[in-house]
């Protein structure tokens, strides 16, 4: 028997790694799979790199470990079982949809076998996910699987009751920092000589080279990588944010600063998308600062909470129940393609400049610049939700299918109408109110219709109006249609579609 273990399960604390001790371990390098998108080179770096130093870690441990550097995974599992003919590889269940199929499909073509064991990188199984959703008139609403996992894990609860009297404290985490405002540097990891060197083959072979459309490799314009590719990094990354930045996360963390990427934010998300990091030990040192430091206050912690426990697993149960049909969902019919400048960041507008050049940078920006700025255009511009997914899930270091494919499609573009109980759209009002973008953009933000109006308000406007039929009667939509009953969509209409012919030749 072998384990095999996939690039975003380099765990040794969890799983058939941490339950067989004495068993040899398969990794396998795919270079097809790698080319399959233009991927940000940071995110193959950050996969490579870690793949390479869990191997090295694992060696060092005393175990044995084939890796395979191979063209495709078929080619690897076929050198492998020439080696070990009718070995038996044990799989932790891939966080993917359809890929432990194709694996099992692969294998038995080499005259192997796979045994699949649950994904321990999960707190909640899928087993369990299903039985919480088939118990419920309303399967798939975060809000009451978030207070499901509290009482399970008991989490923040005292004597079955939250603490503090409240689920969550969303209200306390719309904060927009002063002028004065000086969050902490954000953690840095210095490659060592195997990851340079990683990174350098990454540059020579998948820059370039790509038939796919609209841009390859070469989108990308990264500064220096940083991001941890090792267990230690993981933890000192995770130490930092609870003793350097967990204080002031909760307040701030929907707020957008142009020269502030990072902020408060945890920037745990890489980690804990590869297996380095457990949501366990993540949610339970956060925890275990906030019930010791007075400083931190529970809005922080329990913020932080949410994304873990109430969302990052809500979405990868509401993935593994609704696939395959939520990668192709498309409940609003959008059928705009996604503009150029996404790829290069090439507009006027100060948010998406600002956002995109951090995405081309660093791999990254923050759950609200990713929703309310870069999702929340595309859906009122009417973009395909497949075709954002696609570049999502290229242009993130901490992107895989799993987390893309709900957030963006669903919770981003209201695709599917699985859990989204609207659509999250805005014109420039919010992102004039939770960023400092508008007051440096050449486009104003009170204005609606004209060459220099903001562009989000006439979409935002023409949106609600082309979707009417579905949307009038949400009834949480009732306010924003008594609104546009009071607009002149011709005038509207017009600027629409000026700015989809500036944006379509690249001068908006």
């Amino acid at each position: 028997m072998t384990i095999f273990v996939l690039g975003n399960q380099l765990t040794c604390q969890h799983g058939p790694v941490a339950h067989s001790p004495d068993e040899r371990i398969l990794l396998i390098e795919s270079e097809n799979f790698a080319r399959r998108l233009p991927y940000h080179p940071h995110k193959l770096t950050l996969i490579f790199g870690a793949m390479r130093a869990y191997r090295d870690a694992l060696r060092n441990a005393g175990r044995e470990v084939v890796y395979i550097t191979a063209s495709s995974f078929a080619d690897g599992l076929a050198q492998y079982f020439e080696q070990f003919p009718g070995d038996e590889l044990v799989l932790m269940e891939p966080a993917s949809a359809g890929a432990k199929e194709r694996f099992r499909e692969l294998i038995e073509s080499e005259s192997g076998s796979l045994h699949i064991v649950e994904n321990e990188l999960f707190l909640c199984s899928r087993e369990e996910f299903s039985e919480w959703a088939d118990s419920r008139s309303q399967p798939y609403r975060q809000e009451q699987f978030y207070r499901f996992m509290r009482r399970k894990t008991g989490y923040l609860m005292k004597n079955g009751e939250p603490v503090g009297g409240d689920w969550n404290y969303d209200e306390k985490n719309r904060e927009v920092p002063s002028d004065e405002y000086e969050p902490p540097a954000p953690p840095a990891y210095e490659p060592d000589e195997q990851t340079a060197a990683v990174k350098q083959w990454v540059h020579d072979e998948f820059s370039g080279g790509y038939d796919s459309k609209p841009y390859g490799g070469d989108w990308a314009d990264p500064d220096d990588f940083f991001w941890p590719i090792t267990r230690k990094q993981a933890v000192d990354a995770l130490e930092q944010f609870v003793k350097n930045r967990l204080a002031a996360f909760g307040p701030y963390q929907d707020a957008m600063l142009q020269d502030e990427w990072a902020m408060h934010h945890s920037l745990l998300s890489t980690s804990l998308n590869i297996g380095l990091l457990h949501p366990t030990e993540v949610i339970e040192a956060v925890i275990a600062e906030y019930e010791s430091n007075p400083d931190v206050p529970l809005h922080s912690a329990e913020g932080f909470v949410r994304q873990v426990l109430g969302w990052r697993e809500f979405l990868r149960g509401v993935y593994m129940e609704t696939m395959p049909d939520l990668a192709t969902a498309n409940q609003l019919g959008a059928s705009a393609n996604l503009p150029d400048w996404y790829w290069t960041g090439d507009t006027e507008m100060a948010c998406l400049s600002d956002v995109i050049d951090g995405v081309r940078t660093r791999g990254y920006s923050h759950h609200i610049e990713r929703l309310m700025v870069l999702s929340n255009f595309a859906l009122i511009y009417g973009v395909e939700p497949a075709q954002l997914n696609r570049w999502f899930h290229a242009a993130y270091v901490d992107a895989f299918h799993w987390v893309t494919t709900p957030n963006v499609i669903e919770m981003g573009l209201y695709g599917a109408g699985a859990f989204a109980t609207k659509p999250y759209a805005s014109s420039a009002n919010y992102i004039d109110k939770m960023s400092d973008y508008c007051g440096d953009c050449q486009y104003e933000k009170n204005k609606t219709t004209g060459p220099d109006a903001c562009p989000f308000n006439a979409l935002y406007w023409d949106f609600l109006a082309r979707n009417e039929e579905t949307l009038r009667s949400n009834h949480r939509m009732g306010l924003m249609y008594s609104h546009v009953d009071k607009k002149d969509l011709d005038a509207i209409e017009q600027r629409v579609t000026d700015i989809r012919k500036q944006s379509e030749a690249g001068t908006l």
